[in-house]
């Protein structure tokens, strides 16, 4: 990975092998990020997206093998009890036009993945509610 800051622009090039999540976690923690807007597109391999259940409050992964352009990865960094919290969405298509997506878990680079994060000041923190199932934003 590699990356450059402009003011409250990140720019960044994930490569071949890296986990997006974790490089996002490892900007974010360098760059004393506590939040922002990301955006991204690129290619993956192996990923895994998910389906919040409301009436369940229960998660459902999807795990996809083989070439894929992200068409579409999108989020927020935010604060958790104070700690990095990343919640992003990602849609990635196959050789036939196929597109899958949802929460994203886990996404593995195969070529390379481009990305721009909006660092916003301020922070905004998590917290979980009962009645949903969800860790929301709490203002502070």
């Amino acid at each position: 990975m590699e990356y450059r800051r402009f003011a409250n622009t990140i720019v960044a090039r994930m490569d071949k092998g890296e986990e997006i999540l974790e490089q996002i976690q490892s900007i974010a923690e360098k760059e004393e990020v506590k939040l922002a807007s990301i955006r991204a597109l690129g290619a993956t391999d192996d990923f895994t997206v998910g389906v919040f259940k409301t009436g369940e409050k229960k998660y459902y992964a999807n795990e996809f093998r083989g070439d894929h352009e992200i068409v579409s990865l999108t989020g927020t960094i935010s604060t958790m009890d104070g700690q990095f919290y990343a919640h992003l969405h990602m849609s990635a298509g196959n050789e036939k036009g196929q597109v899958f997506g949802g929460h994203l878990n886990r996404a593995v680079v195969s070529a390379t993945c481009e990305m721009v994060i909006e660092v916003i000041d301020g922070q905004v923190e998590r917290a979980f509610d009962e009645e949903i199932g969800l860790n929301l934003f709490r203002f502070i």
